[in-house]
C-alpha cells in the first residue's frame, strides 16, 4: 500500500495553494487527487477578471489565477492524480480512490486536507414551486456551459438570487446576446458584492427586484413562463403582487453549500450555520490530522482568501507531522453574538498559536456606522469601526496573542450600533 505524508483531496484553488505551501515548508511525499481531467477547479470557467488582487496585486481572470498555481506545482515533485474519484476515507486516514488506469486503490495518509469546494443549491433544495421543464439551471452550471463549452442555454433569461455568480452571469448572458429580464432577491438587500451589482446589473439596465421570489414555474417540456411575487417581512409571498415573465431560462443563484459527504462518513462535527466542519486555529477538524480549506470549510467571496486559508491548513499539516500541535488543553471557544452569523475557527488552542490568528465571519444583515466588538471572557480586547457591513462580504479580524492568555475560555464577536 502506498503511503503519503499528506493527501490533498481537490485540485482547485484551495488544493493547489495547500500543496504549494506544504512543499515550501519541506513536507515530502505529497499527493493531490482531482476528479476532473484538469487542475484549477471552478476557476477554469470564471473567465471574468477580479481575481488575484490580494494574492498577486493585479487583476486576473479565473484561468489565469489557476495557471499561476499550476505552474508552481509543476516546479515541485508533488504527485497529481487527475480523473480520480475518492470514494471513501477512514478515521485512520486510509483513502480509497478509483480511476481508469489504476482501477480501485487504497492508500494511507499521515494527514489529509479536504479541499473539495462547494455545490450550488438547485430547484429541489429550495422547493421551487411549479413544473420541472427544461430550462432551469444553477447559475454555475450555465456558466460552465457558456464559458467552458461555448453553449448559450437560452435567449430570454430570468435570475433568482443575487449571489455573485448570478450577477456575473446576468452580464455574461447579455454580452452573448441573451435578454436578461431581471434578477430577483428574496431578501431586502442583495447577496452579491456591490461592485458586481454596479458592473453586472446597473451598467446594463437589468432590473433588480428586492424582496421578491419566484412563486411558480410554468412549462411542459420547455420553460415558458415564471411567476414572480413580492414577499413580506417573514419572506412569505404577498397575494396580488404577482408578475409574469415569458422566459426560456431560469437561473438559480440561491446559495452555496460546502461539500462534506466524505467528512460526514467520518462523524466529523459539522457547523449548523456554515454547513462546513468545525475547525480549530489551523483548520483542523475534530479528527487530529484531518484538515479542510476553502469553500469546503465555508463559502468565500474572494478566491484570494481561499488561497490564504489553504496555506494555514498546510501550516497545520507541517506542525502535525512534526508533533507540534497540542490538543485538549488551553482551548478557547469562539462565539458569534449580535449581528454575527458565524465565526471560523470555532475553537482555538492557545498553545498552538505563534503570534496571532484571524477570525473570519459574516454579518447577518447590512449595517452602517457600527462597531465590531471582540471580547475575551466578556472583556473588550478589540473594537473596530465599520462604515458599512454586508452579509456578502467576509470580514477578517486579526487577534494578536498578547490580547488573550492561557486561561482565556471564550472569544466573542458582536456588532454594536452607535
Amino acid at each position: 500500500m502506498n503511503k503519503y505524508n499528506v493527501v490533498i483531496i481537490g485540485g482547485g484553488s484551495a488544493g493547489l495553494s495547500a500543496a504549494v505551501k506544504c512543499y515550501d515548508l519541506g513536507v515530502k511525499n505529497i499527493l493531490v487527487i482531482e476528479k476532473e481531467d484538469f487542475l484549477g477547479g471552478i476557476l477554469n470557467q470564471c473567465i471574468h477578471n477580479g481575481f488575484g488582487l490580494h494574492e498577486f496585486k493585479e487583476q486576473l481572470s479565473g484561468p489565469e489565477y489557476a495557471y499561476r498555481f499550476i505552474e508552481m506545482i509543476k516546479k515541485t515533485d508533488v504527485e497529481v492524480k487527475l480523473n480520480t474519484m475518492v470514494t471513501n476515507v477512514t478515521k485512520d486516514k486510509h483513502v480509497f480512490y478509483t480511476n481508469e488506469s489504476e482501477g480501485f486503490q487504497e492508500i494511507e495518509a499521515q494527514t489529509i486536507i479536504f479541499a473539495m469546494g462547494c455545490y450550488e443549491k438547485n430547484a429541489g433544495a429550495i422547493q421551487l414551486a411549479g413544473d420541472r421543464p427544461v430550462g432551469i439551471y444553477t447559475a454555475g452550471t450555465a456558466q460552465k456551459y457558456l464559458n467552458a463549452e461555448g453553449y448559450l442555454v437560452g435567449k430570454k433569461v430570468f435570475i433568482l438570487g443575487s449571489g455573485d455568480i448570478g450577477l456575473i452571469m446576468a452580464r455574461r448572458m447579455t454580452l452573448e446576446g441573451a435578454k436578461v429580464l431581471g434578477v430577483a432577491e428574496i431578501m431586502p438587500y442583495s447577496n452579491g458584492l456591490n461592485r458586481n451589482i454596479v458592473q453586472c446589473l446597473n451598467d446594463f439596465d437589468i432590473p433588480l427586484y428586492l424582496s421578491h421570489t419566484v412563486t411558480n414555474v410554468i412549462g411542459k417540456e420547455k420553460l415558458e413562463k415564471i411567476e414572480l411575487s413580492q414577499v413580506d417581512d417573514n419572506l412569505l409571498p404577498i397575494k396580488g403582487t404577482e408578475k409574469y415573465f415569458d422566459v426560456d431560462v431560469l437561473l438559480l443563484s440561491v446559495g452555496l453549500i460546502p461539500i462534506t459527504d466524505l467528512l460526514k462518513n467520518l462523524d466529523i462535527k459539522i457547523n449548523a450555520r456554515t454547513k462546513g466542519p468545525v475547525v480549530n486555529e489551523h483548520n483542523e477538524t475534530s479528527i487530529p490530522g484531518i484538515f479542510v480549506a476553502g469553500n469546503g470549510l465555508h463559502v468565500h467571496d474572494l478566491v484570494d482568501y481561499v488561497s490564504n486559508e489553504a496555506r494555514l491548513s498546510a501550516q497545520g499539516v507541517y506542525k502535525f507531522l512534526n508533533g507540534n500541535l497540542h490538543y485538549n488543553n488551553a482551548l478557547i471557544v469562539t462565539k458569534n453574538e449580535n449581528g454575527i452569523g458565524y465565526i471560523v475557527p470555532q475553537v482555538v488552542n492557545y498553545l498552538n498559536l505563534d503570534d496571532k490568528f484571524v477570525l473570519k465571519f459574516r454579518v447577518t444583515k447590512p449595517f452602517k456606522n457600527v462597531d465590531i466588538v471582540v471580547k475575551a471572557d466578556n472583556q473588550i480586547i478589540k473594537k473596530i469601526f465599520k462604515l458599512n457591513l454586508i452579509p456578502s462580504e467576509m470580514e477578517n479580524i486579526e487577534i494578536t496573542k498578547d490580547l488573550i492568555n492561557i486561561n482565556t475560555k471564550e472569544i466573542s464577536v458582536e456588532v454594536k450600533e452607535r
